[in-house]
């Protein structure tokens, strides 16, 4: 945990979580690409999971030609094991049986879930009932030892991929560890343009997830890439 300390009494500021290493467990489906894409191009060392050793590498290499330095690929356990920030960017149907395949890797680390549980049918996208309420408080649920941050659910991946699309849009984030939820924060707003909200505490994640269907069906009606933006 880096810190950068300014004592007024017993109060202190401007504490984050060390980033020397985002990795992406399934970062080579077009939100953890676009993601892995962005913050490369801010300069963060990235690492691209899959659960093909091949495939990762090949993403990472792809994303390597468009930034300032290298990013490193290869299957979700070296993702894992290597990053102290951790993208779980899956379909929500393996999330469970993913995170528990890792769980001696992610145990304690600080954890972005940018999954939206969706269901397509006969061209109609809904969000599924998740049992803990969302994918998020699933997944914290299955790493109690781990500080899990819900963001980036609503942001369009094809913008994301696009280098020099302006991404002007609010994300919302949500989580229970306030140092974790910051330091997501000043990720977020790494992306040109982005502007990040402070959600309030995790269990707020399943509304931010809900949102996704509904976007999703308004992109479909009229051909947009929408987004969301906070008014005051």
């Amino acid at each position: 945990m880096e810190m950068d300390l300014k004592l007024y009494g017993l109060v202190i500021i401007n504490v984050y979580y060390e980033v020397t290493m985002i990795g992406f467990i399934g970062g080579t489906g077009p939100e953890g690409r676009g993601l892995a894409l962005r913050f490369a191009l801010a300069g963060e060392k990235i690492f691209i999971g899959s659960r093909e050793r091949d495939r990762g590498i090949e993403v990472a290499q792809q994303i390597s030609e468009h930034c300032p330095r290298s990013v490193e690929g290869g299957d979700n356990y070296e993702a894992s094991s290597k990053s102290d920030i951790v993208v779980i960017a899956t379909p929500y149907a393996p999330q469970k049986d993913t995170i528990n395949s890792l769980k001696s890797n992610l145990d304690g680390k600080l954890i972005i879930n940018v999954i939206a549980p969706l269901s397509f049918n006969k061209g109609n996208i809904s969000s599924i009932r998740v049992e803990d309420g969302s994918a998020a408080l699933e997944c914290q649920k299955l790493l109690p030892n781990s500080s899990v941050v819900s963001a980036f659910n609503n942001i369009s991946a094809q913008d994301l991929l696009k280098k020099d699309k302006k991404i002007d849009c609010d994300v919302i984030i949500c989580g229970d560890d306030e140092i974790a939820k910051k330091t997501v924060m000043t990720l977020a707003e790494k992306i040109s343009s982005v502007r990040a909200i402070d959600g309030g505490r995790l269990e707020n994640s399943r509304y931010v997830e809900d949102l996704t269907a509904l976007l999703l069906n308004i992109n479909k009606i009229y051909k947009w890439h929408s987004s969301i933006k906070i008014v005051s």
